[in-house]
């Protein structure tokens, strides 16, 4: 073990490493008598410092986060049913002008994943469904109906990018094309 990093007495849902690695956020769950903390946070990968903590104020978790492989943007996929776009670097903001709406995520940890090229965003959804959004417009582009449970996992295959892999709440794993 190198490091130990601790924000509070939480649980954290994800890592996601940003570019040149020096630094990284995590998405929390913190709640207490008194309060629920649901934020991503920013480190310093070399100190264990945290950066920001006030990169994303709203009532949802947020159970994934995947980076974009060209630009220098982040998608957080949040319990509220939606996909926000944040910059991956500092201060972070959270593009208020385009969400990624239409799929559902009902309290499942879904994951979200950009196409090898950039231009898809791929999540799975609480009904089964699979959902593409085009990365610039943020407009779905086509639905699979994929699985009878909860499609918890959307992810293309990294060097033959026409495969997509899902996975659902009941543990079934199918291969597209």
């Amino acid at each position: 073990m190198l490091r130990v990093y601790k924000a509070a007495v939480q649980q954290t849902l994800d890592i996601l490493f940003l570019p040149e690695g020096r630094e990284f956020l995590t998405s929390t769950d913190a709640v207490s008598r008194d309060s629920a903390d649901r934020t991503v946070i920013a480190w310093d990968f070399q100190s264990a410092a945290k950066i920001s903590n006030q990169i994303f104020h709203e009532r949802y978790t947020c159970p994934s986060l995947t980076l974009h492989p060209k630009e220098s943007m982040f998608v957080a996929q949040t319990n509220g049913n939606y996909m926000a776009l944040f910059s991956a670097q500092r201060p972070y903001r959270i593009n208020k002008k385009k969400r990624y709406e239409g799929h559902k995520v009902e309290g499942f940890a879904v994951g979200c994943e950009f196409s090898p090229d950039g231009t898809l965003l791929v999540t799975g959804s609480s009904d089964g469904k699979v959902f593409f959004y085009n990365y610039h417009t943020a407009r779905i582009i086509r639905t699979l109906s994929a699985h009878k449970e909860a499609c918890v996992s959307a992810i293309f295959h990294p060097v033959l990018p026409s495969l997509l892999a899902t996975c659902d709440w009941a543990g079934e794993i199918k291969i597209w094309q």
